[in-house]
């Protein structure tokens, strides 16, 4: 257990660090027209979310 405390699990924290590092500096090497937010307007599953907030 203590193997797993002191070793494993820093690692894994290093790695999951180490990763989203890498994710959020990828965003530089984008085009422009891909390094911002996704567009919501036109996905039935959001529009079908929102109706149903609306009705409660």
């Amino acid at each position: 257990m203590t193997f797993i405390r002191q070793n494993v699990g820093p690692f894994i924290i290093l790695l999951i660090f180490l990763f989203a590092l890498v994710a959020s500096s990828a965003r530089i090497f984008l085009p422009t027209d891909m390094s911002g937010p996704a567009p919501v307007t036109g996905s039935i599953l959001i529009q079908g979310l929102l109706m149903m907030l609306k009705l409660t």
